[in-house]
């Protein structure tokens, strides 16, 4: 049992058990309600600098608001106005673009068509290249045959004689020589040119003393220089012994005759190195020409002859100098006989000019008779009377 003051409590009966834990209950409720009471004011005394510190950070909470409204604010602007740069740069690197992109095209076009006239002047080098190819081919195939030509005598013959006909053609009138002409003793000259007495008709013939010269430039020792010397001296002696005994005839042709060689380099060498040979020739009448040579010899011929056609037509021209001053005195009397006649006919045309002048002057004068009085010294005119008779 338990005695609180006036109050016994049976421990051993439940409904005091209930009731002593009712009021136990109640004391804890109350005690508790105590120190939560306390607890509140400690509480609420502790809350306060929170409850400010909240008022502060809600402030500055709607600071950090009206800051990130002003930076939203900013922030848009700066975004219109990096959109609006962002546009202009768009259009300024579209305006660029355009023009590298037209720079190009044109760049582009221009070295399409240099490049294109490159091509086309290279074509046209490489046609002129593959003409030249072809000339050139031609040209080796050309020398080719001339060598088997000048490898052959007869051949280069030929070629020698058509060389000197080729000039005779320059230099010369047709018909002031003759080709393959036979003289009395039967021999055949190349060329016989009709020349006035003296010198008389003069033979050329052509020689070429080939295979000489060619051992002569392609020796390589002295005895092979000497050889070929010797070589060429027989033959170029040869020549002239020819043409001296077959072509230089008494009475038939001139006391000299021309030796054509169709090759200025043989020509030189000769006179170079062979200067005894020529003076042979000399001796023998017989006078070494080359091409140019040549050429020159011909024209001085041209002018023998043209002195020589002019001497043969002297009594011609002198007979036609005196018909010419024949008519030159008929045309002298025949202008006179017409300057008297135009005297004549000037005469006569004054003669009708005067007397037309005074038929004028008459008929003016008879024009006017009824009109104008008489003259002192007029005759006197028969007046008319109307009076009875």
């Amino acid at each position: 049992m338990i005695q609180l003051g006036e109050i016994t409590l049976d421990l051993s009966d439940p409904v005091a058990l209930l009731a002593l834990a009712g009021g136990v209950v109640v004391f804890l409720v109350v005690v508790l309600l105590i120190m939560a009471v306390r607890r509140a004011g400690e509480a609420s005394r502790q809350i306060t600098p929170v409850i400010h510190s909240m008022q502060a950070m809600q402030s500055r909470v709607e600071s950090l608001a009206d800051g990130q409204a002003a930076l939203s604010g900013g922030l848009t602007q700066v975004s219109e106005a990096s959109a609006a740069s962002q546009a202009n740069m768009l259009k300024l690197m579209e305006a660029r673009l355009s023009e590298v992109s037209k720079g190009m095209a044109d760049n582009l076009a221009n070295s399409s068509t240099k490049t294109a006239r490159s091509l086309g002047e290279l074509q046209q080098r490489l046609e002129t290249i593959d003409k030249a190819q072809a000339n050139i081919e031609k040209l080796s195939g050309d020398v080719l045959t001339l060598q088997d030509i000048l490898s052959n005598k007869q051949t280069r013959g030929a070629f020698g004689e058509i060389q000197l006909y080729d000039i005779l053609e320059k230099a010369l009138p047709s018909d002031s020589y003759d080709k393959q002409v036979t003289l009395s003793n039967g021999r055949r000259a190349d060329c016989l040119i009709h020349l006035p007495n003296p010198p008389g008709p003069i033979v050329i013939d052509a020689k070429f003393p080939l295979e000489a010269y060619e051992a002569l430039r392609n020796a390589t020792s002295d005895y092979e220089v000497n050889e070929a010397a010797k070589l060429l001296r027989v033959s170029v002696k040869k020549h002239i012994k020819d043409i001296s005994e077959k072509y230089i005839l008494d009475g038939e042709t001139a006391d000299g005759a021309l030796m054509f060689l169709p090759s200025e380099a043989v020509y030189a060498e000769l006179h170079a190195n062979f200067p005894e040979l020529v003076r042979e020739g000399f001796a023998a009448r017989v006078w070494i020409v080359s091409p140019t040579t040549c050429m020159a010899t011909l024209n001085t011929m041209r002018a023998i002859l043209k002195d020589a056609r002019m001497r043969e037509q002297a009594g011609a021209i002198r007979k036609a100098l005196k018909q010419l001053h024949r008519d030159v005195e008929i045309i002298g009397e025949r202008a006179a006989k017409l300057e008297t006649h135009f005297n004549q006919a000037r005469a006569d045309i004054e003669g009708l000019g005067v007397a037309s002048e005074r038929a004028g002057k008459r008929a003016a004068r008879l024009d006017n008779f009824d009109f104008e009085e008489l003259a002192p010294d007029a005759p006197e005119v028969v007046r008319l009377t109307t009076g009875k008779g």
